[in-house]
């Protein structure tokens, strides 16, 4: 009998179940549906963490699994932000504009309300009329695909461009993070279409729910950033297990092999490129909310670097390793730059971690180069595996025939 794919994959379950087991607990504990022992602050640090988790997943299998190393990840999951954020923004300033208008001797007409939202957008910048970028941003059933529509679409044009050409190594992850760069200088532009500097705010206030406290609401979003990550995990497990998982690490590891094997290669890096921009800029989408808040400061690329560190530190090349990571650095930096951390006087100088959480972030990324190429994942790797009993196949001493080691 064929075995499922989890009963193939116990990390897979083992995941699963810890996150399962984790989530319940949160919502019990915390204020929303739950004794109120973890405050709603910490809730939302909570769910923003498990969105960063899983753009740390499609890092992991673009990276860590096919051997490209992309500087530009955390601008598609900024892009996956921007377009949700513009909704919302979009339906809570009309919420207001409706409120103050009520009072109108004579009723608003649509036009009206829709010239007042885009003053009331725009004023800051010095615009009073919506740019055609916002032109689907009054609906939510047509904006909310642009998620996944100009994230996907961006990398598949980027991608496609760059693979055909046979840019490898180094020199692909300066063009990403060129890209990179080059939106983030567009999108600080007032003319942008997206407020510029100011970026979008006001993103935690969800449409038809403003008398629910920010407590019910941070617990739902930590739902379904929960769900969302096992989800990402299922598909990113999937996609790397089978013979497309082992062609991905052999283009990672002989690339040039694979391509005389008469393997699409070029094929194989675009959709996964496309693939993973298409993750990161769900797990935005369901971060930014969360956070209030986008700014074109959330695109430079420090923040596609911090996410190759995450995925470093946690272990590249297996996905719980990622999920780590990025839980593990997100915590410890909100710990950090929080000011929770104590500042330690040493008389002449006293150390504020505030300042010097970057440098012990660098730190760590050079000692687990160095020392610890597995990173926190490969802890996992000195556990006792199941032992397999059956003839020997090949000149593998663990090569088990296929009847006896499914036995």
């Amino acid at each position: 009998m064929t075995r499922t794919f989890l009963a193939r994959n116990p990390s897979t379950l083992w995941f699963l179940l810890v996150l399962a087991l984790f989530t319940l607990c949160v919502t019990v504990l915390a204020e929303g549906f739950g004794i109120g022992l973890i405050p709603t602050a910490f809730v939302k640090v909570l769910g923003k963490t498990l969105c960063l988790c899983l753009v740390a997943l499609a890092m992991d299998l673009i990276w860590g699994y096919t051997g490209i190393l992309s500087l530009g990840h955390m601008a598609f999951f900024a892009l996956g932000g921007y377009m949700t954020g513009m909704w919302l923004m979009y339906a809570r300033t009309e919420e207001i504009v409706v409120q103050a208008l009520a009072g109108s001797p004579i009723p608003p007409t649509p036009e009206e309300v829709a010239q007042g939202v885009a003053t009331q957008i725009f004023g800051v910048v010095g615009g009073s009329d919506l740019p055609v970028v916002w032109t689907f941003a009054h609906s939510a059933f047509l904006q909310l695909p642009l998620v996944l529509i100009v994230p996907g679409v961006l990398a598949l044009v980027f991608g496609w461009l760059a693979f055909r050409a046979r840019v490898n190594g180094v020199y692909l992850s300066i063009l990403t993070q060129a890209m990179t760069l080059a939106l983030t200088l567009y999108l600080f532009q007032n003319d942008s279409g997206l407020r510029g500097n100011n970026g979008l705010s006001g993103l935690q206030n969800l449409p038809g729910l403003a008398d629910v406290p920010q407590s019910t609401l941070s617990i739902l979003f930590f739902l379904a950033s929960a769900l969302l990550l096992a989800a990402g995990y299922l598909l990113l497990a999937w996609v790397t297990s089978g013979k497309f998982g082992s062609a991905l690490r052999a283009i990672r590891d002989d690339e040039q092999r694979l391509r005389f094997l008469g393997y699409p290669v070029e094929g194989y890096k675009l959709f996964v490129f496309t693939l993973t921009a298409m993750v990161a800029a769900v797990a935005g989408a369901f971060y930014y909310p969360q956070a209030g808040i986008i700014n074109p400061a959330e695109l430079a690329p420090i923040a596609s670097i911090y996410l190759a560190v995450w995925v470093a530190i946690g272990g590249r090349g297996r996905l719980y390793g990622a999920v780590i990571g990025a839980a593990f650095v997100s915590l410890l930096s909100s710990w950090f730059t929080g000011g929770m951390a104590p500042a330690i006087p040493l008389g002449f100088y006293t150390i504020k971690w505030v300042d010097w959480w970057t440098v012990l972030l660098g730190l760590a990324f050079v000692l687990v180069t160095l020392f610890a190429p597995r990173g926190i994942g490969g802890l996992f790797d000195r556990l006792p595996s199941p032992r397999r009993h059956g003839a020997q196949l090949g000149p593998d001493d663990g090569a088990l025939r296929e009847k006896e080691a499914d036995a």
